[in-house]
Order: C-alpha cells, then sequence, then structure tokens
C-alpha cells in the first residue's frame, strides 16, 4: 500500500481578487479589475514555488492575498490545515507567525527612524517571543549572523547599508518569527545581477538550515529556474501554465510561456525559435473574450477567440490553459 500523501502547507482554491475602479470627482464606478480571477494551487513544506508573469499580471496581489493582506472576493486560503479565508483579529494575528513577507524595495520597507535592531527585535516583541531586552539582543545578533550580517550593524541604520545589505536585514526581520513560509515579492529584481545571485543563494542556504517553504515571485525565469522547484505562470489574473521547473522551461506548452523563455538572453545571441508577442497586453478592465492571451497569439485560432480554455493536466505534473497544447 502507498503510504498517505502528506498535506499541502499552503492551499488555495479559486482565489479571486477584484478591485473596483472609479473615476471622476464622484468616483462613478467604471467597471472591476479582475486582479486575480480564480487561481488554485498548493505548495508543500519546504518547497519553492516559482511565479512568473509580465508586470500587470496579479503575481503580488496573488501573494498579498494569500497572507490576507489584501481583501478577498471569493475562494479558501488553507494554512497548515486551517481554513484562513476569514480569520480575524488576534486568530489572524497569531497565523501570521507563520507567515512572513520579503518585499520587493529593500529601502521602502524598511523604518529609517528605527535601528536594524529595532527593525528586526519589533516582531519578537509583537509576538512576545523574547520576554526580556537581552534575550531579544542575542537573538538579533543570531539572525543577522544568519544572513551574512555582523552583530555590530544591530546599531546602524537602513541607509547606512547597500541595497543587497538592506534586503538581508528584510529577511532577518522575516526570520525572526520562525515562520514556515516566506512569500518573497520580486526580491532581487531592484538589485544588481551579482548581487541577485548572492540573495538567492541566501535564500536556499537558509531554506536548507529552516526547512521555510517559499512562494517566489519575480518576472525573471532565469532566477526563478535556480531556486524553484515548481513554476506558475500567470496572465492577466490566470495561471497558464504549471510544472516542475526543468520540465517547465525546457518544455514549454502554453505560447505566453514559450515567448518568456525565449526572451531569455543566452550566451550567443537570440535563440533561433524566439517567440514574439505582437500588441500590448489588454486592459484589465476590458478582458478579451476566450483565451485572455489570443489578441497576442501567433498561433491562436477561431476557437481561442471565443471559449476560455482551462488549466488541464497534459502530462504527469505538468498543467496548462490552451487548446493547442496538442
Amino acid at each position: 500500500m502507498n503510504p498517505p500523501l502528506a498535506q499541502p502547507l499552503l492551499e488555495v482554491r479559486d482565489l479571486k481578487v477584484h478591485f473596483k475602479v472609479g473615476q471622476g470627482a464622484l468616483r462613478r464606478a467604471k467597471g472591476w479589475v479582475r486582479a486575480v480571477d480564480g487561481v488554485s494551487f498548493s505548495l508543500a513544506a519546504g518547497e519553492t514555488l516559482g511565479l512568473v508573469g509580465e508586470s500587470g499580471s496579479g503575481k503580488s496581489t496573488l501573494g498579498r492575498a494569500v497572507l490576507r493582506l489584501l481583501a478577498t472576493n471569493a475562494g479558501q486560503i488553507r494554512f497548515e490545515g486551517e481554513d484562513i479565508t476569514h480569520l480575524e483579529g488576534d486568530r489572524l494575528r497569531e497565523k501570521r507567525r507563520r507567515f512572513q513577507i520579503v518585499f520587493q524595495d529593500p529601502i521602502g520597507s524598511l523604518n529609517p527612524s528605527l535601528t536594524v535592531g529595532e527593525i528586526v527585535a519589533e516582531p519578537l516583541r509583537i509576538h512576545h517571543l523574547a520576554p526580556d531586552r537581552e534575550q531579544r539582543r542575542n537573538r538579533v545578533e543570531d539572525l543577522l549572523k544568519a544572513v551574512g550580517l555582523g552583530a555590530g550593524d544591530a546599531a546602524r541604520y537602513p541607509h547606512e547599508f547597500s541595497g543587497g545589505q538592506r534586503q538581508r536585514i528584510g529577511i532577518a526581520r522575516a526570520l525572526a518569527v520562525e515562520p514556515r513560509l516566506i512569500v518573497c515579492d520580486e526580491p532581487v529584481s531592484a538589485l544588481d545581477v551579482s548581487i541577485q545571485a548572492q540573495i538567492v543563494n541566501l535564500l536556499k542556504s537558509l531554506q536548507a538550515q529552516f526547512g521555510i517553504a517559499y512562494l517566489f515571485i519575480a518576472h525573471d525565469l532565469a532566477v526563478v529556474e535556480h531556486i524553484s522547484q515548481r513554476i506558475m505562470v500567470m496572465y492577466l489574473g490566470k495561471i497558464v501554465e504549471c510544472a516542475e521547473a526543468r520540465s517547465l522551461c525546457r518544455q514549454p506548452r502554453h505560447p505566453y510561456t514559450k515567448a518568456l523563455i525565449s526572451a531569455v538572453p543566452r550566451i550567443g545571441g537570440e535563440s533561433a525559435d524566439r517567440v514574439v508577442l505582437s500588441g500590448d497586453v489588454p486592459s484589465p478592465l476590458e478582458l478579451p473574450a476566450g483565451c485572455r492571451f489570443h489578441p497576442r497569439c501567433p498561433f491562436a485560432e477561431a476557437r481561442c477567440r471565443v471559449e476560455e480554455p482551462p488549466l488541464r493536466e497534459i502530462s504527469p505534473g505538468h498543467t496548462a490553459a490552451c487548446w493547442l497544447v496538442e
């Protein structure tokens, strides 16, 4: 008999996040932006799930909704087997100790009036994890060392550090409460390429040390492939493809994924099978009928313009939302 499958750390089912858009002095309703429109996925403990897509695809909205930083319109979020979709107050605050976020802009996410030690110690104080000042000081020093900074850096202020160092401070703050899940929202996109590699390698090392799961959001497929076990591709609020990282990057099945991968710079020049997309991303206020990608797809057929393809399994562990994958 096969052993029972382990329960996912995070389960998201048919999640929807819609924003009402107004215009004019009276803010008359203009329509709804369906930023996340029926997304489902799961994430195992200790796994890294990459999430890629162009700007405006809904990646960051999905990540923040999962952490209950944004209100949802429909769907379910289960974390550690518990439905947290509608948790509020102390129960939500208690649960938030178990999931944290690392933001894209390291300087914008750090309070400039606090020292690094105070920034990292703040979640310890809020969650009552280190009752006295001496315990907090020792814990802060350990966290700073874990992310490659010195104990003496605790007395300095964020503006005294480089961008990569500030991101390390943000990671230390996220680690302070011993989370099981960290949403990394474009954590390296604002950094130089050489520093990006250092931060990605740090995240991998911390994952091996502490068993953390990551939802790693980015638009750079090369970075995502390096850190992720699986990758989801998002377009206009929908997941259009999901697979094991190597399989998705070597054998993409959705035209949008193929276009993203073919745009990754390669030594020796442009790829011979480059997929060039025409037109601009449609307005999220006026989504096209049928497949949302069809106005830009070089392979679109008549069916694509009227019927929306479901996300379906096309090979073991590999799903895609496209009528033409066969």
